[in-house]
């Protein structure tokens, strides 16, 4: 079986790249997918699509909209959805994101750093795994995935 694995939240650290890699060289078959990670992109595809607005609050509606489209289909198509929380900024839409898969009854596994704990108690509590590495997040996939423990006597 080929899992579809979506990949939700920051933009601004390659951690999508490396636990792909991570993933694929354990032999575990997945098809990832995630949002446009592009951020001027992502930020301005409303507007260069559908024309300019005067207020930046329908130029962000626009291409909210429009990254909406992506994101709920392919969370919609996913057997596992990740969510990472990352340091640097306030990431609204991950807990969006979250919260759209734990309405569907995703697989819901969130990555983030012991100081958000308070913060994500209730994401937390909707998930099923909360994890704080990427290697945490490839060990869960490779137990689930392919019915293996990595290191296990």
């Amino acid at each position: 079986m080929q899992w579809k694995i979506y990949l939700a939240g920051e933009i601004h650290s390659n951690w999508r790249e490396e636990l792909t890699e991570t993933i694929q060289s354990r032999g575990i078959e997945a098809a990832f997918y995630g949002p446009v990670t592009d951020h001027p992109a992502s930020d301005d595809c409303g507007v260069h699509i559908l024309g300019q607005e005067e207020q930046a609050f329908w130029k962000d509606r626009k291409g909210a909209g429009l990254n909406a489209i992506r994101t709920r289909t392919l969370i919609d198509q996913a057997d596992i959805v990740i969510v990472r929380f990352g340091e640097k900024y306030r990431q609204w839409n991950a807990a969006f994101d979250a919260g759209y898969a734990a309405a569907l009854g995703k697989p819901l596994i969130i990555v983030q750093p012991p100081e958000f704990d308070h913060a994500l108690k209730e994401v937390n509590e909707a998930a099923s795994a909360v994890a704080r590495t990427n290697e945490q997040v490839a060990d869960i996939l490779t137990y689930v995935c392919a019915g293996k423990l990595r290191n296990f006597p």
